[in-house]
């Protein structure tokens, strides 16, 4: 869980230093946050990250009530990950060519990001769990 938190930090992170960049970076006479396609992606980073926030609360939540969560957590921490690397693909996007410049947070945003599907269990692994709980429920309801 203490992963999934991590990977919701950095997400917030990736969003925040999109936003603040697509502000300041002008197009066509205007800041890129006011193109479709930016404000998009902007719109995408921040639904994701607050599911995946909503996701590991909910399993700090069984946990402060004692009640078994690996379902939860493994939910938490899948979905968390999975979001922090969308948005930091989507961060270095917004970037542009800068997005890969040492100069800016993105770039080891991006590496912060790619961690969290590894570390304590892979996102392979956190699925092998998820779907092995739902199977073991439908055994007993049938």
């Amino acid at each position: 869980m203490v992963i999934a938190a991590l990977a919701v930090g950095i997400a917030q992170r990736c969003l925040d230093e999109a936003t603040k960049y697509s502000l300041e970076r002008k197009t066509f006479g205007t800041a890129i946050c006011n193109h479709q396609a930016v404000a998009f992606m902007l719109a995408d980073m921040a639904v994701g990250i607050e599911t995946a926030r909503l996701a590991w609360m909910k399993s700090a939540w069984e946990i402060d009530n004692g009640i078994k969560n690996s379902y939860l957590a493994s939910i938490a921490k899948y979905h968390a990950s999975e979001i922090a690397n969308k948005c930091a693909s989507d961060a270095v996007q917004v970037f542009g060519g800068c997005g890969f410049n040492k100069e800016y947070p993105v770039e080891k945003l991006m590496r912060d990001a790619k961690i969290t599907q590894i570390y304590e269990g892979t996102s392979q692994i956190q699925k092998l769990i998820i779907s092995r709980t739902i199977i073991d429920r439908a055994k007993h309801f049938n």
